[in-house]
C-alpha cells in the first residue's frame, strides 16, 4: 500500500475519532442535558458516528484539500 494511502487512512481514523467524540458529546448534551444515562447514551452515539465519520473523512478529504488550495 502506498504511503499516501496509509497516511490518508490513519489521518481519517484519528480526525474522525476526535470529531465524533466531541460532536456526539456536544449534541447528546444539547438534546438531553446531563441525563442520568448521559455517558451510556453518548457512548452509543459515538460508536454509531465514528465509522460513518471515518468513511466520509477518507472519501472527501482530497476534495476538501483541493477546495482549500483553490480558496487560498
Amino acid at each position: 500500500m502506498e504511503i499516501i494511502i496509509k497516511q490518508r487512512i490513519i489521518f481519517s481514523i484519528i480526525m474522525s475519532f476526535i470529531l465524533s467524540l466531541l460532536m456526539t458529546c456536544w449534541i447528546t448534551l444539547i438534546n438531553l442535558g446531563m441525563h442520568e444515562h448521559f455517558i451510556s447514551l453518548w457512548h452509543y452515539a459515538f460508536w454509531l458516528a465514528w465509522p460513518a465519520a471515518a468513511t466520509i473523512s477518507f472519501l472527501f478529504a482530497p476534495t476538501a484539500y483541493k477546495l482549500t488550495l483553490k480558496l487560498m
